[in-house]
Order: C-alpha cells, then sequence, then structure tokens
C-alpha cells in the first residue's frame, strides 16, 4: 500500500462511470483524465457517455465563481440527452487557484466576524436574493469553508462537488455533499490522492438508501395516543434541545437558488431537510416514537408538533426501511431517514424491566449536525464507528450508515452491562454529527439526562463536525477533550495497549 492511502471499506462495488466535462482548464483536465485512468486502475468500467441501465456514476466539471444557468445545467438535462431516470452519484468537479481560493475564504470570513451586520458580503452570483441569511448560518456552523461549499453548489447546480485548489496540479481538494461535509484531502503523491477520490466516489455508489419505510398495523386508536407520555415528552424535549442551540435550522433549496422547485423534484432532490432526528420508546405501545421525515415537508425538529410524530415498530426483513404504525387523526408521514439505525441498534442489546415492562436497555436516542468538545468518561461513553468510516464517510439514509452505527452501539460497554454506571453514549458519524443514547434513569422524563449532561457539562456540544479522523484526550478538568491528533485516535490507542500487554509477558 502506498503511504497516505487508508484501504477502502471491504464492501465496495464495481461500478460504470461516465465522463462529460462542461468546463475545461489545465487543472480540470488533470484531474478528468486522472480520474478515468484510476477508475480503470482499479477493475470499474468507463464509457464515453452515460447509459440509462448501466452508468452508475456521473462526473462533469463546471467553472469557479460563475453560475450555471439551470437550463443548460447537465444535472436537470440527463434524462432529455441520455435518457436517464436518476442518477444518484452526480459528480462536479470545480477547480480554483490557491490565490482565489484564499481570498474568497478571507472574504466570507469578514463577512461572518460581522455577524448578522456582513450579510452584505455573503453575496455572490447566481444565489437568490435569501442565500445570505442561510450561508451566514452555515457558517456559523462550518466556518468560512462551508459557507463556500453552499455557494460553489449552488453556482454548479450540482450537490456533490470535487473542489480541486491549485494551478496545473493539486494541491489539495474538498468533497462537498447534501448535509454539508467538507472533508479535505492533501495531495501528497498522484496515485495517492486520485485513489483517494475514486474511493471516496464508490464509497457513496456502493451503498443502498435505507428509507423505504411502509406503514403497517392497525391504527393506534386516538384516546390511546392521547393517554401516552412518549408524544408529549418528544414535544418536550424538542424545545428543550432548541433552547441549548442543539439543532441547526432547517435547510431549503431555494433559500439559495432560483431554480423552479419542480425541476429540484425531478431532478430527486428533496426542496428541503431538516437537521437531526430523535426518538424514544413507549412501553404501552412497545414501539419507538420518533421524529418524522423532514424531506417530504418542512418539519422544525426545535419545534415539534403532534403531526411530526412517527411510531417505529419494526425494521423490514431486507433491511430497506422501517415499519411505522398510523395513528388515528394524524397526517401519518414516515419516520426519519435514520429510522433503520434508531430501532434497530436495540437488536443485540439486553432488555430491562421499567416499571413492570421489559424495554430496550437505550431509552432515548437523539441525532443532530453537531459534534462532541467534551465529555465526562464517568457518566459518558464514546463509541467510536471503525476506522475506516473516519477515512472514507458514509452518510444519511444509507445502509452502511446503519450498519455502522448499530455496530458502534452494540459494542458500548455501558450499554451490554445495564448495570453500568455511565447513563449515555455516543457515537460520531465524520461529516454528518453526533448521535447520543440515553439509558433509563429512575426519577427522570425522556430526554432529560441528556439535557442535563449538556448543562453541566458532562457533554460539551461542539457546533463543528468531524470531518476526518479524530479521538479524545485526557484534560486537566477530568473530562475527554476533542483532537484530531492521531495519537489520540481510539484505534492507535488500541494497538498501543496491545503492544504493552504484549511486551509484559
Amino acid at each position: 500500500m502506498t503511504q497516505g492511502v487508508y484501504p477502502p471499506h471491504p464492501w465496495l462495488q464495481a461500478q460504470e462511470v461516465a465522463f462529460v466535462p462542461r468546463a475545461s482548464s489545465p487543472l480540470i483536465q488533470w484531474v478528468m483524465h486522472g480520474l478515468a485512468r484510476t477508475y480503470r486502475a482499479l477493475g470499474h468500467r468507463v464509457v464515453d457517455r452515460p447509459r440509462p441501465e448501466h452508468t452508475t456514476i456521473v462526473v462533469t466539471s463546471a467553472p469557479y465563481g460563475e453560475d450555471v444557468y439551470w437550463k443548460q445545467a447537465l444535472l436537470f438535462n440527463l434524462r432529455r440527452l441520455y435518457g436517464m431516470r436518476r442518477v444518484a452519484n452526480f459528480w462536479t468537479v470545480v477547480a480554483v487557484s490557491p490565490q482565489r481560493f484564499q481570498e474568497d475564504l478571507a472574504r466570507i470570513q469578514h463577512a461572518l466576524q460581522k455577524g448578522v451586520e456582513g450579510l452584505s458580503g455573503l453575496q455572490f452570483s447566481g444565489l437568490a436574493p435569501s442565500a445570505a441569511l442561510a450561508l451566514w448560518e452555515q457558517g456559523r456552523r462550518g466556518g468560512p469553508i462551508a459557507v463556500l461549499e453552499r455557494v460553489v453548489q449552488t453556482q454548479a447546480k450540482s450537490i456533490r462537488v470535487l473542489l480541486v485548489v491549485g494551478d496545473e496540479q493539486p494541491q489539495e481538494a474538498y468533497i462537498f455533499d447534501l448535509v454539508g461535509a467538507y472533508p479535505r484531502i492533501p495531495f501528497h503523491n498522484e496515485e495517492d490522492f486520485l485513489k483517494e477520490i475514486v474511493w471516496r466516489m464508490v464509497t457513496v455508489a456502493s451503498t443502498r438508501t435505507v428509507s423505504q419505510h411502509q406503514m403497517q398495523g392497525e391504527p393506534i386508536p386516538r384516546r390511546i395516543w392521547e393517554g401516552l407520555e412518549s408524544p408529549k415528552a418528544m414535544m418536550r424535549a424538542s424545545r428543550a434541545f432548541a433552547e441549548r442551540d442543539f439543532f441547526s435550522p432547517m435547510v431549503r433549496i431555494a433559500d439559495f437558488t432560483t431554480v423552479p422547485g419542480a425541476l429540484i423534484i425531478s431532478a430527486m432532490i428533496a426542496e428541503q431537510y431538516s437537521e437531526g432526528c430523535f426518538a424514544t420508546w413507549e412501553p404501552e405501545l412497545n414501539a419507538l416514537v420518533a421524529t418524522v421525515t423532514g424531506s417530504a415537508r418542512p418539519v422544525h425538529k426545535g419545534s415539534l408538533e403532534e403531526k411530526d410524530l412517527a411510531v417505529i415498530v419494526g425494521v423490514r426483513p431486507d433491511g430497506m426501511g422501517a415499519y411505522y404504525r398510523p395513528v388515528e387523526g394524524l397526517p401519518n408521514d414516515p419516520p426519519s431517514s435514520e429510522a433503520v439505525e434508531l430501532y434497530g441498534m436495540d437488536e443485540k442489546l439486553p432488555r430491562i424491566s421499567w416499571q413492570g415492562n421489559p424495554v430496550p436497555v437505550t431509552r432515548s436516542k437523539l441525532h443532530g449536525h453537531r459534534g462532541v468538545a467534551a465529555y465526562d468518561p464517568k457518566r459518558v461513553e464514546y463509541v467510536p464507528l471503525e476506522e475506516v468510516y473516519h477515512h472514507y464517510p458514509v452518510t444519511c439514509a444509507s445502509e452502511a450508515q446503519a450498519f455502522a452505527v448499530k455496530a458502534a452501539f452494540q459494542r458500548a460497554a455501558c450499554l451490554r452491562n445495564p448495570e453500568d454506571p455511565r447513563t449515555l453514549a455516543f457515537t460520531i458519524i465524520p461529516c454528518h454529527g453526533v448521535i447520543i443514547v440515553e439509558k433509563w434513569v429512575p426519577g427522570k422524563q425522556p430526554f432529560q439526562e441528556i439535557w442535563e449532561a449538556m448543562d453541566q457539562g458532562a457533554l460539551e456540544i461542539s457546533l463543528a463536525v468531524p470531518q476526518g479522523p479524530f479521538g479524545y484526550q485526557p484534560g486537566p478538568d477530568g473530562r475527554m477533550h476533542y483532537t484530531e491528533d492521531p495519537a489520540f485516535w481510539p484505534w492507535r490507542l488500541e494497538a498501543s495497549t496491545s503492544q504493552r500487554v504484549e511486551s509484559t509477558m
């Protein structure tokens, strides 16, 4: 293995890739030719033009800093030009010089430092008049690169973008996606650089979505629903977490672009998505009460209403979605895209008795596009995803994410042993966000243990989401603190512990 390249996921599948350049420069040509060569070398098929039934990845290009007119954007013309009904893996290569890149980041940083008074500095060609406020919110969470990400995506008319920084040869690259990820790939040598990009693209293409939820069972009568505690607890928790700034405002595509909404939907892009989801167990129903998906209609996770709830009762045998039970008098929209992992993580964990009812060891689960800056190891357990997911991230609604999250929590010592005094466990999906799990705590309502841990500093939430490998190191206050130092990556710690044990034998 060449230096700097981490091995990919073992479940990657062979892909058919078509390159359809729409803009050209020496750097774009270098990238496009290099990617095609690397795809072939890794055993994938590269074709001259997209084929409706076979092509799984389409790579195009767009100029930096220029607005691509939506009527000419390839994403919206794939069906007309090539007969393709849907391409889930559509990528656009955009190239920018290091000088221009740094100048634009500095301009954005200057505007963000002024707060809302700097909104005039967040105006960009081709973006909707309402974009400045939405960009400011993105910058509050991810800094200037997150703002630039939304600008480039909007101008290029592409959700997945490979932004390459360099002159005739790359210095670095960033990968952008819908949830706001911006992992950086440094250039060490040509082979490693291109191979890592290809493996990241193929990772996205090799996993299926698991959001094909199905309604099942008789409707829950209204009189029973109104007597349950969990729906009320969900709405209380919604406001409690909103007060703690846990949920980011909903991302609405219309806030960034003037592309007609019908055209966005035709390209299989939701008009909006609400960040995060949460759920709590209802013993009376033997089910999980959860938030509904935010892609079908606007759902404000910080101000939930009764109509924003769904009841998850199982996972489909094929794993492609969850089963949810209707409630009399509710719209009965499907649950959040993470429904499969929220329900499925309990499958191999113990069950306990709570007020005479058998229940999962986990009571409540909270997901948001946030990180964790520090935690108290006496009260909270960190359970990392496997290392490969930190190098080649997966994202929401994917089968791979559901598998990774379930596996992480099923390794949690505090969940495997209900008597473990730690009441909380969390994992972080790089480029996506945190999932926090709460055990049953006598005398407390659902989610109370989570928000009290936040208030008391036992679980310090960060606006920034890790974009690659990270770990936690001990601090002078007794807490574990976030670090990107490889010496504290959990896998390095495991290896060093193993070596110490072996050396004493």
